[in-house]
């Protein structure tokens, strides 16, 4: 079975700010909670995001368990969309959107992520007991430390 988690938040900042911070791996870390232990395990020194960039990233998702996750850019459109899809992980599909709209606030960011889990049944089970709750705990707190950022974006502009 296949499941959607959809966000949205308005950013304080201009689109080539909100690019700059979502088109590099390595921020990622910076929005993912400290206890998941995220590390980019690529080597990309001053790469820009492409279609075809593959991103190999070590994350502890439940129960403090290491994983190695590996994640293909399949497509780019400059500072408007970008799409990045699991290869090799733990999830049977992740596909996640990322769409940046510009505004009279700044940019509104949209993340559409349809995401699909392993083991049929137990799959079910396990994304009702614990998956979907970790995934909106992750994307609350990603929210919550963007808006400290583009706060601090704003005060900066």
């Amino acid at each position: 079975m296949s499941y959607r988690l959809s966000r949205t938040q308005q950013l304080h900042c201009d689109i080539d700010t909100a690019w700059k911070f979502f088109s590099s791996p390595y921020n990622l870390a910076r929005i993912t909670p400290k206890e998941m232990k995220f590390l980019v395990k690529t080597d990309l020194p001053d790469e820009t995001i492409h279609e075809g960039m593959i991103i190999d990233y070590k994350v502890s998702p439940l129960l403090g368990i290491p994983m190695r996750w590996r994640t293909r850019i399949t497509q780019v459109e400059e500072r408007k969309s970008f799409t990045d899809f699991q290869e090799k992980g733990p999830y049977k599909l992740w596909n996640h959107f990322h769409e940046f709209i510009p505004n009279e606030q700044g940019v509104l960011v949209k993340d559409t992520i349809d995401y699909a889990l392993p083991m049929g049944f137990l799959g079910k089970i396990a994304h009702t007991l614990m998956v979907r709750k970790k995934l909106q705990h992750i994307f609350d707190y990603r929210h919550r430390i963007l808006e400290q950022l583009s706060l601090l974006f704003d005060m900066l502009a």
